[in-house]
């Protein structure tokens, strides 16, 4: 299950605060990783496409996103073997100003794609960048068909997710917990 997590804004004539990250408010999700890295992301075009990204085990990675400046579409793919929503698509729109965050749990591949110039993310991670483990699914996948709200647009791409295998070719690792691909939505305060 995916998590939209809508942070409590304490806004005042100063500007606002939010806790981004709480073990005590999140656990009451059953949102209690522990998370080892954070990673940062400036994309000055819009139309910046990165992704579908995932860690194959034993450094599969648990993701929570947001986004700090700009708007941006985060996709996510299920890749757990017997899922019954096994390679199935689910989208949202994180922006500065909504200040929503995306929880992503291990078995998803991931990617955005960034709606206006000047679009920052960052994520947490459980576990560190691992390059042996680092693999994807391309962007474009006709078996998906994810709608990337590109207008007609070219995405702007690196070299490394031009060449992403295709999920035809993909052999999960990831194996079904029960809980099929899904999203909730949740406000947290302490």
């Amino acid at each position: 299950m995916l998590t939209l997590i809508t942070p409590k804004k304490y806004n005042d004539d100063r500007g606002w605060f939010v806790e981004s990250w709480s073990l005590r408010a999140f656990s009451r999700f059953a949102l209690t990783e522990h998370f080892v890295q954070d990673n940062q992301s400036l994309s000055r075009s819009a139309h910046t496409l990165r992704g579908l990204h995932f860690q194959y085990p034993p450094h599969a990675q648990v993701k929570l996103v947001r986004c700090l400046r700009g708007r941006l579409l985060d996709v996510c793919v299920d890749l757990r073997k017997g899922s019954p929503t096994y390679g199935q698509v689910l989208s949202v729109e994180l922006s500065a100003e909504n200040g929503k965050q995306l929880h992503i749990p291990v078995g998803f591949a991931h990617g955005f794609v960034t709606l206006e110039p000047n679009t920052e993310i960052a994520y947490k991670v459980s576990d560190y960048y691992a390059p042996e483990c680092d693999a994807g699914i391309i962007w474009n996948d006709e078996d998906l068909g994810i709608d990337w709200q590109l207008g007609g647009q070219e995405p702007h791409l690196s070299p490394k997710d031009r060449g992403l295998m295709a999920f035809r070719d993909f052999d999960s690792p990831f194996d079904y917990n029960g809980m099929p691909m899904g999203l909730r939505e949740v406000g947290h305060a302490d």
